[in-house]
């Protein structure tokens, strides 16, 4: 009976790690090696060593403007995008009148896709017919106006609008986690007297630390990874003001640099392991909320 079962957790294992194998596993290793080639993906790659990494480094500034770029956006992930969505959260789980509709219409964006929000806001932050500079000029502001994807003082700014407040994801991983919460903890601290901050500060926030962490990583691996929102506005200018990782492999690959490209790629994959190590630790995600 148990190499039956034993049999059956085979059968259903395998179709998983073929994919696993497949799509995941055999490019994440193609990328790593082939970082090392000169590879113009005509021609079968030729071992460069660490060219392409010093090529990254050295020849100009990009990975640094990237790298700073990123840590801004990181900053803002952190400290703006996941506490706003996790504050949505908290009082949708109060359940006030009209929560469904909130939480109805803050799903809403979640079903857009991201290059059609960035497509969306090209005409938002439009100067002439945009629908910002129009209000602003409507306050009585008449001659104001910006080009806010194609100024350096504001690009990054508006960049950085696209997201900030797109944390849908963010809201449903804190929600789940409120709700999981014991009501006798609650209850339990109401009759001792908590306020409801302390409640929220003391019981919440500890137990929904999981989550939390969760969000940040996925934010922050968000922004490294961020491409649709940077090309199909500003594509990583004006100068580079808003230029990142991604937009680094994209030129690479455009210029027929692929060995280049997945180099960057590599950078990319380490960034996020650094990304997840550190926030598991800062959030201490290994271990149980509830020991």
């Amino acid at each position: 009976m148990y190499k039956y079962n034993k049999l059956w957790v085979y059968l259903f294992i395998v179709p998983t790690l073929l994919v696993f194998v497949t799509f995941y596993f055999v490019p994440i290793i193609t990328v790593f090696t082939t970082g090392f080639t000169e590879w113009n993906g005509f021609n079968p790659p030729k071992l460069v060593g660490f060219d392409n990494y010093k090529m990254i480094f050295t020849d100009d500034n990009s990975l640094t403007v990237s790298l700073i770029n990123l840590f801004k956006w990181s900053m803002i992930a952190t400290f703006i995008h996941v506490p706003f969505g996790a504050l949505v959260a908290f009082i949708i789980f109060k359940r006030p009148v009209g929560w469904r509709f909130v939480r109805g219409v803050f799903m809403i964006p979640n079903v857009i896709a991201v290059s059609a929000w960035a497509i969306i806001y090209r005409f938002i932050f439009n100067d002439q017919m945009g629908l910002l500079n129009n209000f602003i000029r409507k306050l009585g502001f008449s001659n104001f106006h910006t080009n806010w994807f194609f100024d350096m003082k504001y690009a990054f700014s508006a960049i950085s609008f696209t997201w900030v407040f797109y944390a849908v994801i963010v809201t449903l991983l804190v929600l789940s986690d409120l709700m999981a919460i014991p009501k006798e903890l609650h209850e339990a601290a109401k009759i001792d007297g908590a306020t409801e901050a302390q409640i929220h500060w003391r019981i919440n926030l500890p137990l929904i630390r999981g989550s939390l962490g969760t969000s940040v990583i996925l934010s922050i691996i968000a922004r490294i990874t961020m491409f649709e929102a940077i090309f199909l506005t500003t594509k990583g200018g004006p100068g580079n003001s808003t230029y990142n990782i991604s937009v680094m492999l994209y030129d690479g690959i455009i210029n027929y640099q692929f060995g280049y490209a997945n180099a960057v790629a590599t950078i990319m994959i380490i960034l996020g392991i650094g990304v997840l190590i550190i926030t598991t630790k800062v959030f201490r995600m290994n271990k149980s909320v509830y020991n």
